[in-house]
């Protein structure tokens, strides 16, 4: 399984069966480079344009633009979790989904832009989560200090933050700097911009991994 960050909130996981992308820009309206690979599935999270250009995508895709609820894409099921991309219940900037689904024997979840912490509901149903991906950009999403807590109440494997300001990127964003002030130090791991693993390689905690774009 391989797992490429694609720059911004962009992932691309690919199993043995399926390629799924979650949350494609377009690359050029905020200024880095625009995601070049093709999908069996597009997920995103909520409308906002550095999220929904799902166009950009190559291959016949399924697309599942902001929608919560269960899905079952060619013999994989996704969920999307209602929250909210501000602290004021979606009034400043609306809704967004979690989307979390298992490939290959590892459990993902992807927060898109989330802006607060969601309901316990949510939160018991992310109990499986293996890796967990958070935005840490705070401008536009949830505070550090939320988000400590919501990381602690879900207990994944492996953190990847996302969402942050990297060179050329025109978002005014925060670094990922003050982030990883919150993360001790040994459990920082910086992974390049693909990993390939197996269910085999997730253990019990394994630290936050960094990618590069």
């Amino acid at each position: 399984m391989d797992v490429i960050w694609h720059g911004h909130a962009c992932f691309e996981i690919s199993g043995n069966d399926l390629t799924v992308v979650v949350d494609p820009h377009d690359g050029k309206s905020i200024g880095i480079k625009p995601p070049v690979c093709s999908a069996d599935v597009v997920l995103v999270s909520h409308t906002h344009s550095d999220h929904n250009a799902a166009k950009v995508i190559r291959g016949n895709h399924v697309d599942i633009i902001a929608q919560t609820g269960k899905f079952d894409i060619k013999g994989m099921e996704i969920t999307g979790y209602p929250s909210f991309h501000d602290e004021e219940q979606g009034a400043e900037y609306g809704p967004n989904v979690i989307y979390k689904f298992k490939m290959d024997g590892i459990v993902f979840c992807h927060c898109g832009d989330l802006g607060d912490i969601p309901s316990e509901e949510v939160i018991d149903d992310l109990q499986d989560v293996d890796i967990l991906f958070v935005p840490v950009g705070e401008v536009f999403t949830i505070g550090l200090d939320k988000l400590q807590q919501f990381i602690s109440m879900i207990h994944p494997k492996i953190i990847v933050p996302m969402s942050y300001r990297v060179g050329g990127l025109t978002l005014p964003i925060n670094t990922i700097d003050d982030f990883l002030d919150t993360i001790d130090d040994d459990s920082v791991i910086y992974v390049g911009n693909e990993v390939d693993l197996t269910s085999e390689d997730v253990s019990e905690f394994m630290g936050c991994w960094v990618f590069d774009h």
